[in-house]
């Protein structure tokens, strides 16, 4: 159990060094990453960003995920589920489409005319407060591997065991502090899992632009 996103940070900055990871990116999914990205960031002696992505969901269903795309258009789709329950096509350009606006206005409101940084050949850590399905990190994952990236690890403080096993088919390394069997959700295993206003999550990247 982690008392809030910060202790969960600090607590994975620790097992990444433990471990020897290098860094030349840090990269927090808005806007619930960006705490637990921050110290990471720091103890890997990074510059900290971001990579947004938004879940790409069923016509008729907008709580059902199918898939995620990045704001630079990488997707990744639940190919199973998608087939089981028959969505065509043109239906599912439409929501990706939709998709792709939604992540794209949020990376423009979080990097306020701040370009975003190179990725090729650069080591990059991901880091997200936890992962339950894991459809936004594998968006990530694809988006930073198409775009040159030298090695990407996927850094969190708790995830299902699924996702975990999923995610290491397409990222270089999955680190994971806790795999629960009972995963429900991420909430469930902090004490304090209040959400991140998109003002706070801001001030954990303005806190890089100061530094440099």
């Amino acid at each position: 159990m982690f008392t809030d996103r910060a202790d969960a940070g600090e607590q994975l900055a620790d097992e990444l060094v433990t471990r020897g990871t290098e860094a030349d990116l840090v990269l927090g999914i808005p806007r619930g990453g960006l705490p637990v990205a921050r110290p990471v960031a720091e103890r890997l002696g990074a510059p900290l960003d971001i990579v947004v992505a938004k879940k790409i969901t069923l016509p008729d269903n907008q709580e059902y995920a199918i898939g995620a795309v990045t704001a630079g258009g990488e997707a990744w789709y639940d190919t199973a589920v998608v087939g089981r329950l028959g969505v065509e096509e043109p239906q599912l350009d439409v929501q990706e489409q939709q998709a792709r606006d939604r992540a794209r206005e949020k990376e423009a409101a979080f990097r306020d005319g701040r370009p975003a940084p190179e990725f090729e050949d650069k080591r990059v850590v991901i880091v997200d407060d936890g992962i339950a399905t894991g459809a936004t990190m594998r968006a990530c994952v694809r988006a930073l591997v198409e775009a040159g990236a030298s090695r990407v690890i996927v850094a969190v403080p708790v995830a299902s065991p699924s996702s975990v096993q999923e995610l290491h088919l397409e990222a270089d390394e999955v680190v994971a502090l806790q795999t629960p069997e009972s995963f429900r959700a991420v909430g469930q295993f902090y004490r304090d899992f209040g959400q991140v206003s998109t003002a706070e999550a801001v001030e954990y990247l303005e806190q890089t632009s100061t530094a440099e």
